[in-house]
């Protein structure tokens, strides 16, 4: 099993100052290596039919509407599934003190996201995102390995890669799960739609909390 992880909006608390409402966290997921690669080629594939250079980055929050609209149709087809959860950071509601830091929240979000997904993990390989702070990131591996554990505490996870996002096709599908998932979040029109179309076949769970 292969899982990607990337994120939606910022770990900052200040939400009257610009900071985003809801941190988001996506895991895609493939259960065979040929059907990740296939996929990751489809996308590669895509980049020529759209005219745009072997190294564009597909960002759901950067590419147009059009360019969204081709890339979930490509990628459609393909036997992943995802995990999404979403962070609400209304002080009000957000009382946990493991939230009280940028990494702290980054960390307990992934976790919780992490145990909704639990039942479906089969010894995945693990890439993250390398963007950002890389000593965080190298940490954040650590953690993933130490604190991801089935009932009876034997870890989960059997390795866990950092990589940039713009050199990895299948990170650059999770960054669009995981932005169409914020958006369904916030109530957003397109993003529901995105959604509707595209994604539900695709869905293992989904969460927002705390409520």
């Amino acid at each position: 099993m292969l899982i990607f992880i990337d994120e939606s909006g910022d770990s900052g608390r200040k939400i009257l100052k610009g900071s985003s409402q809801y941190f988001v966290v996506a895991l895609v997921c493939f259960n065979e290596d040929h059907e990740a690669f296939a996929c990751d080629q489809r996308i590669q594939a895509l980049r020529s039919q759209l005219g745009k250079s072997p190294s564009f980055e597909f960002h759901f929050a950067r590419n147009s509407k059009y360019i969204r609209e081709q890339f979930l149709k490509a990628v459609t087809v393909y036997p992943f599934s995802y995990h999404a959860f979403a962070l609400n950071k209304d002080p009000g509601k957000l009382n946990d003190p493991r939230f009280n830091t940028k990494d702290g929240l980054y960390k307990s979000t992934i976790q919780l996201t992490f145990e909704n997904a639990k039942p479906n993990l089969e010894s995945p390989r693990v890439v993250i995102d390398e963007s950002g702070d890389r000593k965080f990131r190298d940490e954040l591996a650590t953690y993933l390995r130490r604190q991801v554990r089935d009932n009876e505490g034997r870890r989960l996870i059997e390795k866990v890669k950092v990589q940039q996002s713009d050199g990895n096709n299948l990170l650059q599908l999770a960054d669009y799960v995981a932005g169409i998932f914020n958006r369904v979040t916030l109530g957003n029109l397109e993003g529901i739609d995105l959604h509707n179309r595209y994604l539900t076949s695709h869905e293992l769970t989904t969460e927002v909390w705390p409520k």
